[in-house]
């Protein structure tokens, strides 16, 4: 699959009826991680590694500056998907297949794509389960983020506006 063939999908308001298997979209917001903001969040998460906090100590490191950490990009990326995949969902089933493919430093601008893997009915009648497969890029288009996630979403017949 290559992020530049886009199809499917665009809007905020997708019930499982809208989902295609092989659709793929481009999120709308991109996102530039502050410094402050990785932090902030890290500090709180407690992840207290000296990669993500201390500018000299990386200096010496392969990286060769501080690193956003991982945690923190791969909730962004699923923030950033959950206009389109999450506002009309009913629970979180899973994620796996979590892959964190490159560095991402603090100043790094973050897009995310879904692609519609599967779609199945569930055991409730007023929704269905979809399996997406969520990529993230920085701003030089490499993809530094992939993962699968799994949702029980609402039937537009059921939950729809009449």
């Amino acid at each position: 699959m290559k992020l530049s063939e886009l199809s499917g999908l665009t809007g905020q308001d997708n019930y499982f009826e809208d989902f295609v298997v092989g659709d793929v979209m481009k999120h709308v917001r991109s996102k530039t991680l502050e410094p402050l903001e990785q932090v902030m969040i890290t500090n709180l998460v407690m992840n207290t590694a000296s990669g993500h906090f201390d500018e000299e100590v990386m200096k010496s490191h392969p990286a060769g500056k501080r690193l956003s950490f991982g945690g923190v990009n791969i909730a962004m990326f699923i923030g950033m998907a959950s206009q389109d995949t999450a506002e009309n969902a009913i629970a979180e089933l899973g994620m796996d297949r979590i892959r964190l493919q490159g560095p991402v430093f603090h100043g790094d601008t973050l897009t995310a794509y879904t692609e519609v893997l599967e779609i199945k009915p569930s055991e409730r009648e007023d929704a269905g389960i979809v399996r997406f497969k969520h990529y993230g890029t920085k701003q030089d288009g490499s993809i530094v983020f992939e993962g699968e996630r799994t949702v029980l979403i609402k039937r537009r017949s059921h939950w729809g506006t009449r």
